[in-house]
């Protein structure tokens, strides 16, 4: 295991294993050969119900995305969240880098999300993350998200600094996710306690840098996305530097360009 095997593992997208799904000339999404094959039977309004039933997708979450050719750009329509890979729709989502100085040390927050979860069940993620829904920003999610998931007051989280963004390309069993994960750091004050409201984490550890970026380069203990947040993260503070042997993969890795 390395960092270069998470960023290679999220990228692991085939071109020739896709075709483009278009409207008004713009593409808004790449499907796999197969999962166009499937299509072809369908009327447009029942796709995703008959996807559904022959378990192609996920049961239904009751939370959409809005499709669109670019980030900004009016949805072409919207799309069940469990539905977005197979569609290979662009999803965006906000992750946070929560973190906390001691001196000279610096420790991140990181959750345990629970076992029931549908994606990555029991690994550790972001103190905060989350998609964004349709009709929801980018700030109106991660103060969403921060309540929910940890209890983080909104006094506290307006503090939170905008810090770029990651992106990625990965097949996966349900078809493709093109995702682009906007990043925020914070520092948080010394007695915060994260408390979760939405059963989605279940454990908080606050955990020296040196240990997290550790366990990233040994092991798959981090949902695979969450790896890419924190090399990020341990770049641009300088955690991560150029006598690394892996630090032009990484620096280099973690922003696909968006086509």
């Amino acid at each position: 295991m390395s960092f270069h095997d998470h960023i290679r593992s999220c990228n692991n997208y085939d071109p020739s294993r896709v075709v483009p799904l278009t409207a008004g000339g713009a593409r808004i999404g790449l499907l796999r050969r197969d999962n166009a094959e499937a299509l072809r039977r369908f009327s447009v309004d029942a796709v995703v119900d008959n996807l559904v039933e022959e378990r192609r997708v996920p049961k239904w979450r009751n939370e959409t995305f809005d499709a669109a050719p670019r980030w900004g750009a009016p949805p072409v329509f919207r799309l069940d969240r469990g539905a977005v890979p197979f569609f290979g729709t662009r999803a965006y989502g906000v992750h946070l880098n929560a973190y906390l100085r001691q001196g000279e040390n610096l420790s991140l927050w990181v959750g345990r999300r629970s076992p029931n979860k549908q994606i990555a069940p029991n690994k550790l993620d972001n103190l905060v993350a989350g998609g964004i829904g349709n009709e929801h920003g980018v700030r109106e999610t991660l103060l969403k998200e921060g309540e929910e998931e940890a209890s983080v007051p909104a006094s506290v989280m307006s503090q939170a600094i905008s810090a770029g963004a990651v992106s990625y390309r990965m097949e996966t069993a349900l078809g493709i996710r093109d995702d682009v994960l906007f990043v925020f750091d914070l520092e948080m004050p010394a007695d915060f306690v994260p408390k979760n409201r939405d059963g989605e984490l279940v454990h908080f550890e606050l955990m020296p840098v040196s240990t997290v970026l550790e366990r990233i380069r040994e092991t798959s203990d981090f949902k695979f996305n969450v790896n890419l947040v924190i090399l990020d993260f341990a770049v641009r503070h300088g955690l991560l530097r150029p006598d690394d042997p892996e630090y032009l993969d990484v620096a280099t890795g973690l922003h696909r360009p968006l086509d």
